[in-house]
């Protein structure tokens, strides 16, 4: 049996502007300008024919970007709004925890909200003072729960929503984002209450961003991309079909991005390399004409996997002879910190010569970095570090990777465990 049905569900929205200033409200209201002025310019369709089913006792997961339609597709379920056309079904009791403080009046205490959600969601006046110290204890609040909501934290709010909406003990419970703004502690106990009842047969719809809480709990999912169903079935699949589309479109933007470089020029040099912003300065007796990165088979790419090769590709070209050439690359995260730099010079060559066009070929064998977005330096310059050309940070690489190491610098390891210490997997 089924405890969600989504058939054919469409979900459109009017856009209104307001097409001229009125002068005054008591004008407007006399001239009919206010009804004349604020009419619908064009729809919206935040939904378009999306169709999918849930089985009871069966936790599902919806995944997209933001704006995909995730949150009106878990309110239509909930209720809270009706489709344009299609129909949805819901079997038995429902529990939802949508937006926070939904449902909370802030002028009145936890206790007496407490009551007000329990009703709304169908509980008696009796049920809820049996399961009222229940929600308090789960909810952390009990040195708080008389005091009026609008005191409370954005934690606050999320935790005491969540323990009314779990302790209704619904057939069917709709969470959507919200966990997100939980300590680390709350969260796992969210999670305990998650896998409890899916082990007493109840339903869970999770809308989430978090990928890996789609992995573990979901039993099936769903990608919403634009209003349309892009993939469903196993939450693995869906997943690797999600993010594979994710980074296509990061490699889009970031070749876009690449292609509006040069244009930053400066006057003049920075005093302090290591704290210039982005930009291109030089004489100009050398300049760099071209930049690209190549993969480890030698095709352009804007996104490279942590670990695996990279070269980096300048073409140069002098105006007049030129005796005393250095190259030099450099490697700094987004937000300025240098992860490495180095030259011709400091790897031990001597000056270089350059009359007309050259090419410079920077080879990483293993790119050791950490997943994220990294900006290059590429220059051309004196031994003495005189720029003919320095273009700082405006070439843009994405490193992707399947583990989520933190810092800058991921490097290649083994872990080994020993006497009563036994942990399978370690790679």
């Amino acid at each position: 049996m089924n405890a969600i049905e989504v058939q054919d569900v469409h979900k459109s929205y009017r856009r209104y502007s307001r097409r001229r200033q009125f002068a005054t409200l008591k004008s407007a209201l006399l001239s009919g300008a206010v009804l004349r002025d604020l009419r619908a310019d064009e729809g919206f369709e935040a939904l378009r024919g999306v169709s999918f089913d849930v089985a009871a006792g069966k936790t599902f997961g919806i995944i997209g970007r933001n704006g995909s339609g995730k949150s009106t597709m878990l309110k239509l379920i909930a209720g809270i709004g009706k489709p344009s056309t299609g129909r949805v079904i819901v079997q038995g009791r429902v529990s939802a925890l949508i937006e926070l403080g939904a449902g909370f009046h802030p002028e009145i205490s936890g206790r007496e909200n407490v009551f007000i959600n329990g009703m709304m969601l169908g509980l008696s006046k009796r049920e809820i003072a049996a399961r009222f110290d229940d929600i308090v204890s789960f909810a952390e609040l009990a040195a708080f729960i008389d005091d009026p909501v609008k005191t409370y934290s954005s934690g606050m709010y999320m935790r005491l929503g969540f323990s009314v909406a779990i302790h209704v003990d619904p057939d069917v419970l709709l969470v959507d984002e919200v966990l997100a703004v939980g300590d680390e502690s709350f969260t796992h106990k969210c999670l305990d209450r998650f896998a409890d009842l899916r082990r007493r047969g109840r339903t869970v719809l999770l809308v989430t961003h978090s990928l890996d809480l789609i992995s573990r709990f979901c039993d099936e999912a769903l990608w919403l991309d634009g209003g349309v169903v892009r993939a469903q079935g196993d939450p693995r699949r869906v997943i690797d079909a999600y993010l594979l589309d994710v980074t296509a479109k990061e490699k889009e933007q970031l070749l876009v991005a690449s292609g509006q470089v040069v244009t930053k020029e400066r006057s003049d040099e920075p005093a302090d390399m290591f704290q210039a912003v982005e930009g291109r300065w030089g004489s100009r007796e050398a300049e760099i004409e071209a930049v690209e990165f190549l993969d480890a088979s030698g095709r352009p790419a804007q996104l490279i996997e942590s670990g695996a090769a990279l070269q980096i590709r300048f073409r140069v070209r002098s105006h007049q002879p030129l005796n005393d050439v250095v190259v030099g690359v450099g490697v700094f995260t987004a937000d300025g910190t240098c992860c490495y730099g180095t030259n011709t010079a400091i790897d031990g060559a001597a000056a270089g010569v350059l009359d007309g066009e050259g090419e410079v070929l920077f080879s990483i064998p293993r790119l050791d970095l950490v997943e994220g977005t990294y900006k290059i330096d590429v220059a051309i310059h004196r031994q003495n570090g005189a720029p003919y050309d320095y273009h700082r940070q405006l070439y843009v690489l994405r490193v992707n990777s399947g583990r989520k190491d933190v810092g800058i610098y991921r490097p290649e390891h083994t872990w080994t465990c020993a006497g009563a210490l036994q942990i399978s997997g370690l790679k």
